[in-house]
C-alpha cells in the first residue's frame, strides 16, 4: 500500500515521503480499514516539523519514534477485514473516528486499528464530511458544553474561530442562542461572517484583550497569549477554556488556575479530550440540519505535505480534508 512515512523533522515537503509499505493484518480486536478520507490536525504539523520543541519529549528528541512514522489521526473509510475477536463491525461497514487513543497512521491507503477507535458512519454523511468531525467537533462540544457549561444568551468568544474547532464551536454555541465573537485573520474573516459569527475580529489589527467588551465564556483554540490578558475580558464569573496550544502558556494556565480560585470567581480550564465520546449527538445534529461541516478542500492524497504546510501557515478555513480514494 502507499503511505506517507516520516523519519526526520523538517518542512513537510522535505520530510514526508510517499512510499510503498507492507499492509498489516488486523490483530484480535483490530479492523483493517480502507481509508477513503482523512484530515490535517495540529498533531500532524507538530510531528512533521518537531515544533514546538517541547512536543519532542513525546514524539522523540531527534526524530519521531518508529510507531509514529505514519502520521494521521482521523479517518473515514470501509472495513475490509476484521480480527478474530471483533464484535462491533463486519467487512463492508463504513466507519469513522478519531483514532489517536489507539494509534495513528491514517495517511495511508489502508489502516489497522482497534475497533473501539471507530464508530459507524451515518449513510447520509460523505466520507469527507465524516472525517472532518471527530476531533474538532468533540473539542468544541466538550470545551463549550462539558467544561465551559455554556448557557443560553451568553456572550462567547472563540479565539481561532476560522479553523475546524472554531466552525463547530460557532454552530454549537448558536444552539444556545448566544452572541459569538470570532478572532482570526486574513481570508478567514469573510468566511466567518458568512458562517454566522455575530462579530469578527482581525487579531492583526485589533487586540481584543484590551477592549471594554467582556465575555461569559472564552474558547481558546490557540492558547498563544498570557492568561492574564484573557482574564481582563472575562466577566466576573466567566470561564476560560483552552483546547491546547503553546506548551509554555498551557503550563502557566495549569499553575495559575488553582491560585486564581483564591481571589476570583473567574475560572480557567483545559479540555482533556475524550475521543469520539459524543459522536452520536453530533450525528443527530447533522441529521437535523443543525450543524454542517466546513471543509477546506477536499484535496487529493498527493497534496498531504502541501496541506500540512497550509495548516501550519494558518491559511485554512474550517477543517482541511484529504480524499484518499
Amino acid at each position: 500500500m502507499k503511505a506517507y512515512n516520516i523519519k526526520n523533522y523538517g518542512a513537510p515537503n522535505k520530510v514526508l515521503r510517499l512510499t510503498e509499505t507492507d499492509q498489516s493484518e488486523p490483530k484480535n480486536t483490530e479492523v483493517l480499514v480502507k481509508v477513503c478520507a482523512t484530515t490535517i490536525n495540529d498533531y500532524d504539523w507538530c510531528i512533521t516539523t518537531g515544533k514546538p520543541f517541547a512536543y519532542r519529549l513525546f514524539f522523540g528528541i531527534f526524530s519521531p519514534r518508529k510507531k509514529l512514522m505514519i502520521p494521521g489521526m482521523e479517518v473515514a473509510g470501509i472495513v475490509m477485514q476484521v480480527g478474530n475477536n471483533t464484535t462491533m463491525f463486519k467487512a463492508g461497514d463504513a466507519v469513522y473516528g478519531d483514532i489517536s487513543e489507539f494509534g495513528f497512521g491514517s495517511f495511508a491507503e489502508f489502516l489497522c486499528i482497534d475497533e473501539k477507535a471507530l464508530a459507524r458512519k451515518p449513510d447520509s454523511m460523505s466520507f469527507e464530511e465524516a472525517t472532518s468531525i471527530p476531533h474538532a467537533a468533540m473539542l468544541a462540544l466538550q470545551g463549550l458544553r462539558d467544561v465551559g457549561q455554556i448557557k443560553d444568551g451568553q456572550k462567547i468568544l472563540i479565539n481561532g474561530g476560522g479553523g475546524g474547532v472554531g466552525s463547530f464551536g460557532l454552530q454549537i454555541a448558536k444552539l444556545y442562542n448566544t452572541d459569538v465573537t470570532g478572532v482570526d485573520t486574513g481570508e478567514k474573516l469573510k468566511a466567518m461572517e458568512t458562517q454566522g459569527f455575530d462579530n469578527v475580529i482581525d487579531y492583526k489589527k485589533e487586540d481584543f484583550t484590551t477592549s471594554d467588551q467582556q465575555y461569559d465564556l472564552i474558547l481558546d483554540c490557540k492558547t498563544n497569549r498570557s492568561l492574564w490578558k484573557f482574564l481582563k475580558v472575562l466577566k466576573p464569573e466567566g470561564k476560560y477554556v483552552s483546547i491546547g496550544g503553546k506548551s509554555g502558556k498551557l503550563l502557566q494556565m495549569l499553575f495559575m488556575g488553582p491560585i486564581l480560585k483564591l481571589f476570583s470567581k473567574k475560572r480557567v480550564h483545559m479540555v482533556m479530550l475524550k475521543a469520539n465520546k459524543d459522536l452520536e449527538y453530533i450525528n443527530q445534529l447533522y441529521e437535523d440540519n443543525k450543524i454542517n461541516c466546513v471543509i477546506d478542500g477536499p484535496y487529493t492524497f498527493d497534496k498531504i505535505p502541501w496541506a500540512i504546510q497550509r495548516f501550519g501557515d494558518g491559511l485554512h478555513n474550517g477543517k482541511i480534508v484529504i480524499s484518499v480514494t
